[in-house]
């Protein structure tokens, strides 16, 4: 397009693209938060996996089924059972579903009307203030670890048939 009459005589002039006097050093793509090879194994470290986040929104929605009893709080036993569920979905490379939150919540027996009352004074001694995860985080941890590999294996229909006679197995507690 032609410059106007009245634009100065320099600006009428064509222009064309030129590169810049120093070229920039060639661009990699690095991401810092990639591991190479197997994941870090440690304390407080956990179960890596995709998209855990969601577990919680699963728990979420299983929450009307579970039922406490006297000192007993919500936010605990969910955060109780996450690590138990996402260290079972890691365990299948997987991101966690409803049947690892199921497992979780039937093998502490949060979704048993009448408990065994030595489930609920060990559940009430284990979980108190796990919600807190700011300050209860290694014992959120503890518990996840005390399950079992061999019961996060199991399907939750096996976990519910093994559940009320043994429990103790199961949790690992």
């Amino acid at each position: 397009m032609a410059a106007p009459k009245s634009a100065p005589a320099g600006a009428r002039e064509t222009r064309y693209y030129s590169s810049p006097a120093v070229v920039p050093s060639r661009w990699d793509p690095d991401r810092p938060g990639v591991v190479e090879g197997l994941q870090p194994v440690g304390p407080r470290i956990g179960s890596q996996g995709p998209d855990q986040g969601f577990a919680l929104t699963i728990a979420t929605r299983l929450a009307s089924k579970v039922q406490l009893h006297d000192r007993e709080r919500l936010d605990d036993a969910i955060r109780g059972c996450l690590g138990i569920a996402l260290r079972r979905a890691s365990m299948f490379s997987r991101a966690p579903v409803v049947h690892d939150v199921t497992a979780a919540f039937t093998m502490w027996g949060f979704f048993d009307e009448n408990p065994p009352a030595d489930l609920v004074a060990r559940r009430e001694q284990l979980f108190e203030g796990v919600g807190n995860v700011n300050h209860h985080y290694a014992e959120g941890r503890a518990i996840a670890d005390l399950v079992p590999e061999e019961t996060l294996r199991l399907t939750p229909e096996q976990v519910a048939a093994a559940y009320p006679a043994d429990w103790r197995s199961l949790t690992g507690a």
